[in-house]
């Protein structure tokens, strides 16, 4: 059987060259602004995008703040290379997985996830990674799905026959007791109607 994080490299691959027009990238565009405003709102002069997709937000920070050193990493071959003609030499971008970060502890003073931590099938292997590469006192935000309760026991029913490696949608209580293990100063917001967005401090 074909496991979540092939089925999500094989849906990016195909999804990359229209992602930031069509509709399987609408939901992660949605959530955009709300996280380019918790960013700004922090000090950082490293930051890393988990799940960077084509680049599009960290091509947005780098217009903000061009001394920013910048890191992309993605399981998808075709969103990296989409997100490296985008962005050029400014930022270091690789495909990789989330659970293996290829970056020293304590190298950045943020990380953050939009709009793909559904797709991890060992979340707190994620957390504890990005507990690792995060300066003491740096921030780890997630921007991600949200659906009310009746709505989200159903969907994550069926996303266990999702052919795009989709793994599952998470309740506030349920992100925030994971956040818990490895963080402190939790935030969680409703964004809009599908849509969340979580900090926490390392």
């Amino acid at each position: 059987m074909i496991d979540s994080k092939e089925k999500s490299k094989t849906a990016f691959n195909q999804q990359a060259a229209t992602y930031d027009e069509d509709t399987y990238g609408a939901h992660a565009r949605n959530l955009y602004p709300a996280l380019l405003k918790k960013l700004s709102s922090l000090q950082y002069s490293t930051v890393l995008d988990l799940g960077c997709g084509t680049g599009e937000v960290m091509q947005a920070i780098i217009l903000e703040a061009p001394d920013t050193k910048i890191y992309g990493i993605d399981i998808s071959e075709n969103m990296v290379r989409k997100a490296k003609e985008k962005l050029k030499n400014n930022a270091s971008i690789n495909v990789g997985d989330s659970e293996h970060l290829p970056y020293e502890d304590e190298m950045f003073d943020v990380v953050y996830c939009n709009d793909s931590f559904h797709h991890y099938p060992n979340p707190k292997t994620v957390m504890a990674e990005v507990s690792r590469v995060l300066k003491p006192r740096g921030t780890f935000i997630i921007g991600d799905c949200w659906q009310p309760f009746l709505s989200r026991t159903i969907m994550n029913i069926f996303m266990r026959f999702s052919n795009e490696g989709d793994v599952k949608i998470y309740s506030e209580r349920e992100i925030c007791s994971m956040l818990d293990e490895y963080f402190h100063d939790i935030v969680w917001q409703k964004i809009n109607h599908a849509s969340f967005l979580v900090s926490a401090v390392k």
